[in-house]
């Protein structure tokens, strides 16, 4: 008999994106929503002044890579500022 564990493995991950590209207090809305729409982000806090991106994820769901995409997608190229451990 196999049990799957299913997400008991998965790890919450946090990491902070830097958004250069933010330029008017509108453009963290679209960030938010991009990131948000990556399947597996629990969580995601946009800071304008700091042009910065904290997200958490399920790291067994998603990746840096699939947030800069997303980011990159809507317009706000971002890369990773820094990574919290679990």
């Amino acid at each position: 008999m196999v049990v799957s564990m299913g997400s008991a493995w998965a790890a919450p991950a946090t990491v902070t994106l830097s958004v250069p590209s933010m330029n008017c207090p509108v453009c963290p809305i679209t960030v938010k929503k991009a990131l948000m729409d990556v399947p597996g982000v629990q969580k995601a806090a946009v800071d304008f002044e700091r042009l910065q991106a904290t997200v958490t994820f399920d790291d067994s769901k998603t990746g840096i890579d699939a947030l800069t995409r997303a980011t990159r997608n809507a317009g706000y190229p971002s890369t990773l500022a820094t990574k919290v451990a679990p």
